[in-house]
């Protein structure tokens, strides 16, 4: 782990932020290629893994992204806490909107949201997935913008903390795509390759969130929790009503507790 960490710190935080959400991106490809080995998963391993999902995403919005916006802003009080507040708002208010007008399908769900559309099943399930990656690569990205700018709130480990517990969690989303798309008579092979594409956009997002704080030092603060905001509208909009659609909802439940006590404990060992 010393090694990973030494070898961010020799790189060009925008670069790194590139290095970082490319390997987040590696992990969802994993995930998808699983349709080469399997028919079907199992559908309670996966709400398992959807919790996690969960878990780690809320942990990481926690310790790697709100904590430290809060830190990092002056004044005391409410104005303190502020621009994480606003931050966050506009995070949620932002995935809110995509949500309402980009169509999409989610796994579980038989019903399309977001605009109506002539779009097959399998867009709309790879759209889906797609709206999750979106705050994941701008957090790190934004991680690697503080270090670019020498905020001591901002760290190379914590950067990298968050983008490993990231494509922890990127590997069940992998396969949430691609094997949907396999049982809807998909080949094997454009399972795995919209399964991937789904994470395309978090090396995009990463290094967009990257410039721009270099670019905007003191929006710092607000970027950090506006990818938080983000990614908690993900996980109560979208992964737990997933996970929690077996009847055995108590998998999904530990998976969640996992997956925070996992995320939580790589950032604060490693940030």
């Amino acid at each position: 782990m010393d090694d990973i960490i030494l070898f961010f710190e020799n790189q060009d935080p925008i670069v790194g932020a590139f290095y970082a959400t490319t390997f987040t991106w590696f992990v969802t490809a994993v995930g998808a290629s699983t349709v080469f080995f399997f028919k079907a998963i199992n559908r309670n391993f996966m709400d398992g893994m959807l919790g996690f999902t969960g878990g780690v995403m809320v942990a990481a919005s926690v310790w790697s992204l709100l904590i430290p916006a809060m830190n990092m802003s002056e004044g005391e009080g409410f104005i303190k806490v502020m621009p994480a507040i606003l931050g966050f708002l506009l995070g949620a208010g932002f995935l809110y909107a995509l949500d309402r007008l980009l169509p999409h399908l989610h796994v579980n769900f038989k019903q399309v949201e977001g605009v109506k559309s002539p779009w097959q099943k399998t867009t709309l399930l790879v759209l889906a997935i797609t709206l999750h990656n979106i705050p994941e690569g701008l957090a790190v990205g934004v991680l690697f913008g503080g270090v670019a700018v020498g905020l001591p709130e901002a760290s190379i480990a914590g950067a990298v903390a968050l983008a490993i517990g990231i494509g922890l969690q990127n590997l069940p989303e992998g396969i949430a795509v691609a094997m949907p798309l396999r049982r809807l008579g998909m080949s094997r092979r454009k399972s795995f390759f919209y399964g991937q594409f789904s994470a395309i956009v978090e090396p995009i997002a990463g290094v967009v969130g990257a410039l721009a704080v270099t670019v905007f030092t003191p929006i710092l603060p607000y970027a950090l929790a506006f990818a938080a905001g983000a990614m908690i509208f993900v996980v109560v909009e979208e992964v737990i009503p997933e996970a929690q659609q077996n009847k055995d909802s108590d998998i999904a439940t530990i998976g969640f507790i996992i997956g925070f006590l996992s995320m939580m404990s790589l950032d604060v060992v490693l940030g």
